[in-house]
């Protein structure tokens, strides 16, 4: 057998760490074993999905120096590899699914759903389908298809007795088939969801060992009852855990940068940061102190010592990480090689220098001028961001509300950052220079520099999000009052 491992992240936001970490292991494992690595794109919420989502996410991993012997940007012979590309391959096996009786239409509206929802959720039971429409016989179906209803295909779901999920890490978990929902498999707009495109393409691209993160353990029934239905042999499963803040809580970008950009944008070494993660995903084999290669990390790599506990993702580990690699692995020239590419590249210069050109009287001044695009977390009093005229309250909801709203735009640019901020201001009914003034100091450390909104899209969002974070930080959590 040949070892046939994938990745498939959503193209829904930035790159996250947890997907580069996911990634490495399935990448691990595979080499380790002479196999494939695959990368598919799943991409069936095309709401929330774009194609520069899945530029960064492509973009990312291989500058952590992963590649992979599939996927939407190297093609293969199993392709296509983004799932919207694929409609026509779900739409078939759907239909074999209620031919057979395993799947089956379901007319509810969102009124009657939210309806039952609401009667559960007053009886304290746990949400789930009630399977009306699984009652509906040929000709009911036909009349409601007839008469242009719209629908959406349901799994089957048995409801009594225990699915037996064999987890390769973890030994068997028991599930009981009453608290498996019947998953919608086809939406109304004849997409798939992900279980049933996940399952089918897993099973179509002869992937053997599904590597995923411990979320999708409750989900496993759904899928071990697809290949059931399908008649297909279920590749070997293991659920690794989620990256964890240092307070054990799940990683995430309200406590901690996630985002792959922001650590390149850090100037953290790609070396450094997946030597990080390989000793999160298998400490036992190789100490965290260890420099390693990608090709060593393979060699090293044993399935069964990734553990079960969370693994930590301390910062202050993987800076001392970098500082090594920095000082260790780069000569004079190579380090003055990498600080260019990091900092200086002749695009970002060239926006950089625009910007303060009009705005200086000697050269010397571009220190104190555009320090902020080279630095990390701003060091700057706290009374000066509570100098404006927004109390503390103001200045937490306009942080807070920004970080929001920067997070759901779908083009980071100018335009975009500008009517945020704008929106933040009425939302909060105050004027906004004094808005922008906060904003100031909280992304450049000051309360005059160059262009805001030109600065803002420079540094990039995820640099952004943490300064505003630290901005709340260092306001405070709100006082409770009596």
């Amino acid at each position: 057998m040949i070892v046939r491992t994938r990745v498939a992240p959503s193209p829904t936001g930035d790159p996250h760490v947890g997907t580069a970490y996911v990634a490495l292991i399935n990448y691990l494992f595979a080499k380790k074993h002479g196999g494939k690595f695959l990368l598919r794109i799943e991409d069936t919420d095309q709401a929330r999905s774009t194609r520069e989502s899945e530029t960064a996410i492509l973009d990312s991993l291989h500058w952590l120096g992963l590649s992979w012997d599939e996927g939407p940007d190297v093609g293969g012979p199993h392709g296509p590899y983004r799932q919207s590309e694929r409609s026509a391959i779900y739409q078939e096996y759907v239909q074999k699914l209620l031919d057979a009786g395993h799947a089956f239409k379901c007319f509810c509206t969102p009124q009657r759903l939210e309806e039952m929802r609401e009667a559960q959720k007053a009886a304290k039971q746990p949400p789930h389908y009630d399977g009306l429409c699984l009652t509906y016989d040929a000709a009911e179906v036909a009349r409601r298809e007839a008469a242009g209803e719209t629908y959406v295909v349901r799994m089957n779901v048995p409801q009594e007795g225990v699915c037996v999920v064999d987890d390769t890490r973890r030994g068997p978990i028991e599930i009981e088939w009453r608290t498996v929902d019947m998953q919608i498999l086809m939406k109304s707009d004849g997409l798939p969801t992900y279980h049933l495109a996940n399952v089918v393409d897993d099973h179509l691209m002869e992937i053997t060992h599904v590597i995923r993160g411990e979320e999708w353990v409750s989900s496993a029934p759904k899928h071990i009852l697809l290949y059931r239905y399908f008649g297909w042999e279920p590749p070997a499963l293991m659920h690794v855990p989620l990256l964890r803040n240092p307070d054990k809580s799940k990683l995430s970008k309200r406590k901690n940068p996630t985002s792959i950009l922001f650590y390149k944008a850090m100037g953290y070494l790609p070396e450094a940061l997946v030597n990080f993660l390989g000793a999160l995903a298998n400490s036992t084999a190789a100490g965290e102190e260890e420099l390693m290669t990608l090709a060593h990390m393979v060699e090293r790599f044993d399935l069964m010592h990734v553990a079960l506990g969370g693994p930590v993702f301390d910062v202050a580990k993987l800076d001392w990480l970098n500082g090594r690699y920095l000082r260790e692995r780069l000569d004079a020239d190579a380090f003055e090689a990498r600080v260019a590419a990091w900092g200086f590249a002749p695009a970002r210069m060239k926006r950089i220098a625009a910007l303060a050109h009009p705005r200086i009287e000697r050269m010397s001044d571009l220190g104190n001028l555009c320090g902020f695009f080279f630095a990390g977390r701003l060091n700057y009093p706290v009374e000066l961001l509570r100098a404006g005229k927004l109390d503390d309250d103001a200045l937490r909801a306009a942080f807070a509300l920004a970080q929001a709203e920067l997070d759901l735009l779908r083009e980071y640019d100018l335009a975009g950052i500008e009517r945020v901020l704008k929106g933040v201001a009425e939302s909060l009914d105050k004027k906004f220079r004094d808005v922008v003034r906060a904003f100031y100091i909280a992304v450049t450390g000051s309360p005059t520099s160059v262009p805001l909104f030109d600065a803002m899209e420079i540094l990039g969002r995820d640099v952004v999000r943490e300064r505003l974070r630290h901005a709340l930080e260092a306001l405070g959590k709100k006082e409770k009052t009596a």
